[in-house]
């Protein structure tokens, strides 16, 4: 199977089958627990961990259609001997955009949170570090690993880096939007469309998109001149970090919103942020991270 096809397969199954399966989700947890926490979640999260659930599930049928059978293949062997790229990129990531976060408080932009008692800082401060290193190694598999290994068997750097960075940027932008009073069959696939509205905002586009497009640049860039992922996962989960501690270490005062120069809660959707990747990004072309146990697949 192509490895394009094979993709657009892997993401029909992703999307149709969490808008299916969901609302079913959904009713079985209200009849296994009602009164859980798990049952008083938004709806929009369930159609979101069914997203997550059944792209990690069709991961390994889509490396096998993509003729990736072995961890070499799509970068991701012998981590152990990457330690140190790891660590440099986790020094990337999270000196760039914590960067960009004391630059954000120093200009008044936001402050820091003054009203989090010390356990609530550890607690927060540690849910994104878990978070950090979690997400880093799955997405990484997924968009670096599995699609721009197979769409760079099949084409030139730009056009595996594009395709593979548009794609990681789009699942960053689902919205939440609000429940349905009674939840159908078809919740899903309204829910769906509702969390796709995104899309439709030029604020969220621009700079979040370009910043998430050219996260994933680096990204794809890292995984060509390494020959492995774990560089970009340990810059990946610098990043991770400020993006899930920052909305808590942070409180607005006013300016920074989605869209402006410093950016909402999430941080990437301001042009700061934008303006200090790119700053990585020239560093990282002038230094050309590489790996002495690179080899070109």
């Amino acid at each position: 199977m192509k490895p394009v096809r094979a993709l657009l397969l892997y993401l029909a199954v992703v999307l149709l089958g969490a808008a299916l399966v969901s609302p079913w989700v959904w009713h079985g947890v209200q009849a296994i627990g009602p009164d859980s926490s798990l049952a008083h979640q938004p709806f929009h999260r369930y159609v979101n961990r069914c997203l997550l659930g059944l792209a990690l599930a069709g991961l390994w049928p889509l490396l096998r259609a993509l003729r990736a059978n072995s961890w070499r293949s799509i970068g991701a062997d012998q981590p152990t001997a990457h330690v140190r790229d790891w660590l440099r990129g986790i020094g990337y990531g999270w000196g760039s955009l914590g960067l960009a976060a004391l630059i954000t408080v120093l200009a008044g932009a936001r402050i820091w949170n003054p009203a989090a008692a010390a356990p609530l800082w550890f607690r927060h401060l540690g849910t994104a570090l878990g978070s950090a290193l979690l997400v880093s190694v799955l997405e990484e598999l997924l968009f670096r690993g599995a699609v721009y290994s197979a769409l760079r068997r099949a084409g030139s750097f730009a056009w595996a880096a594009a395709l593979s960075s548009g794609l990681y940027a789009f699942v960053h932008f689902f919205q939440r939007p609000p429940s349905p009073t009674v939840i159908t069959a078809t919740s899903g696939f309204t829910t769906l469309g509702r969390m796709l509205a995104g899309f439709m905002d030029v604020r969220e586009l621009i700079p979040g998109w370009l910043t998430l497009t050219l996260a994933g640049w680096l990204l794809a860039q890292a995984r060509e001149r390494t020959g492995h992922i774990w560089f970009g996962v340990g810059l990946h989960a610098g990043w991770i970090f400020w993006l899930k501690a920052y909305g808590f270490a942070t409180t607005a005062t006013g300016v920074a919103v989605a869209g402006s120069f410093w950016g909402s809660s999430r941080l990437y959707d301001g042009w700061l942020a934008l303006l200090v990747l790119a700053g990585v990004g020239v560093i990282l072309h002038r230094r050309r991270p590489t790996s002495a146990h690179h080899e070109h697949r």
